[in-house]
């Protein structure tokens, strides 16, 4: 097991602890690999249902390894080759969570800054602790954070994004639920409880009805209406043709629990 990503799967949920607490779990070329290899992992994975991303320690995600960063400058290309690979290395792992058949969850506390709120908003789902804060704050240090403005401007509206990226100051997880980077903000002492609780929600729906309407949650995104409505009925015309959606009815309308097999 890599050290950098810790897994424990329990009830059809998979944890991923983003374990370098002694550098607030940065997305080092180190964490982003264990990262990548448990997405490559759960792709083939049918008896997870659902994931969940936490960090260890105080902090959920701090974002890039800056150590790491301006050691990459050493290079003869000044680290134009390192931070193009950087970059591209983070994409697939954020755009891989998107992808996943398994809907996954951010487990948030502490602060999830510039990449660490990336990876907040790349999730399908999060909840935080209050006390939470948010930020895409990289412009501080002159660095424009334009790769988290990617999955950031796929959750908020885009005068909140930009104020964000903008600015460089931090919200609060209250302020982050008002504006759809989360679902929800819970007290600290719950919050284990609570990310759990939505997990085993989630869990306990028909799984192939679940991988089949995340993957069309996201293609119908990118089509016009037209378009999205007829590839959501064709997606609803298999979705409807599963044995299971059928005893699923059944159960419904017999009153009793369904039989599900997948």
């Amino acid at each position: 097991m890599n050290e950098h990503v810790l897994r424990n799967d329990t009830g059809g949920v998979a944890t991923l602890t983003l374990n370098m607490p002694d550098r607030l779990n940065a997305l080092s070329d180190g964490m982003l690999a264990a990262l990548r290899d448990q997405i490559t992992a759960l792709n083939q994975d049918r008896h997870t249902r659902v994931v969940i991303i936490k960090g260890a320690g105080k902090v959920f995600c701090a974002g890039h390894d800056l150590k790491e960063m301006t050691a990459g400058r050493a290079a003869p290309d000044g680290g134009k080759a390192y931070f193009a690979g950087l970059f591209a290395q983070a994409a697939e792992v954020m755009t891989g969570l998107m992808l996943l058949p398994q809907p996954v969850i951010a487990q948030v506390h502490g602060i999830a800054t510039a990449a660490g709120c990336q990876l907040v908003a790349s999730c399908d789902m999060a909840v935080a602790a209050q006390g939470t804060r948010f930020g895409v704050n990289g412009v501080n240090i002159g660095l424009f954070c334009s790769t988290p403005m990617v999955a950031l401007t796929r959750n908020v509206a885009r005068k909140h994004a930009f104020e964000m990226l903008s600015t460089g100051g931090f919200i609060a997880a209250e302020r982050a639920a008002e504006i759809g980077l989360i679902n929800h903000a819970v007290p600290a002492d719950q919050l284990d409880d609570r990310t759990r609780a939505l997990a085993d929600t989630v869990a306990a729906k028909l799984g192939a009805a679940v991988r089949i309407g995340k993957r069309a949650f996201y293609e119908q995104a990118q089509m016009d209406v037209d378009q999205a409505y007829a590839y959501a009925g064709d997606v609803m015309v298999q979705n409807m043709l599963m044995r299971d959606t059928e005893e699923g009815i059944a159960a419904f309308l017999e009153k009793r629990p369904p039989d599900w097999q997948g």
